[in-house]
């Protein structure tokens, strides 16, 4: 039996009401992408200034967490910034990012997976294929494996030569369309598409060829080297490639 009466079904919304609530609804659409970017900004400043990592924990609109292994970084920009291509290669290199942009840029959408769970969909990266700048350093045969060091101070990471040379493995310079702010990594940092995020690199400084496969920072501390999303650390995440 229905015991709902008529005069309980709440009062008609009228026409005055429901433009207003459409008008509001669009112009929180309009300030959603201003006021995403803003607490993205405000949680990364402050993720930057906080050792423990708690900061990580908090939620934001774009679905991504800060972490930092140092207890503060320090701000590069398109003066300052240089990159270095170095070991086992004929021809070193150094680069700004003006000459980085002046590169061809390729872009690579997939999803973003953080070992921890979190996931953010379709996330645009665009950079310099990694492959390019092993190319033009002219790679030694002995070379095996590549090691990446951050402006940090403290972050390693490292990829076998076979993965560093993917299509897919980009020195990212823009993210979602815009150019990587500090809280991302930027100006720029290793993106690996299909792997988790912490192979990722932030605030990439130096790119050294090696003989070997050296574990990076979060390897020491218990992390799968091979770090292929789904097929890696005890998870089983859908593969974001």
């Amino acid at each position: 039996m229905n015991d709902e009466h008529p005069e309980e079904r709440g009062t008609p919304v009228g026409r005055r009401v429901f433009l207003g609530t459409l008008a509001l609804g669009a112009a929180g659409v309009v300030a959603a992408p201003p006021l995403q970017r803003g607490l993205e900004g405000f949680l990364g400043g402050a993720a930057d200034k906080d050792p423990t990592g708690l900061t990580g924990l908090l939620p934001n609109g774009g679905g991504f967490r800060y972490y930092s292994v140092a207890s503060s970084v320090p701000r590069e920009n398109a003066r300052t910034y240089r990159l270095t291509v170095d070991g086992l290669v004929d021809r070193p290199a150094t680069y700004t990012l003006g000459d980085l942009r002046a590169l061809p840029q390729t872009r690579v959408v997939r999803d973003v997976q953080c070992v921890t769970g979190w996931r953010v969909p379709r996330t645009p990266f665009e950079g310099v294929r990694l492959s390019r700048l092993l190319d033009a350093a002219r790679v030694r045969p002995t070379a095996k494996a590549v090691r990446f060091t951050c402006f940090d101070g403290t972050y390693t990471e490292s990829l076998t030569l076979d993965q560093a040379r993917r299509a897919d493995v980009l020195v990212a310079l823009r993210m979602r369309d815009e150019d990587l702010g500090h809280s991302h990594g930027g100006p720029v940092r290793l993106y690996v598409a299909p792997m988790y995020f912490y192979k990722s690199a932030k605030w990439l400084s130096g790119i050294t060829v090696t003989d070997e496969v050296r574990p990076g920072y979060w390897e020491e501390r218990g992390y799968d080297v091979d770090a292929w999303v789904g097929r890696s650390n005890g998870r089983d995440d859908d593969p974001t490639s």
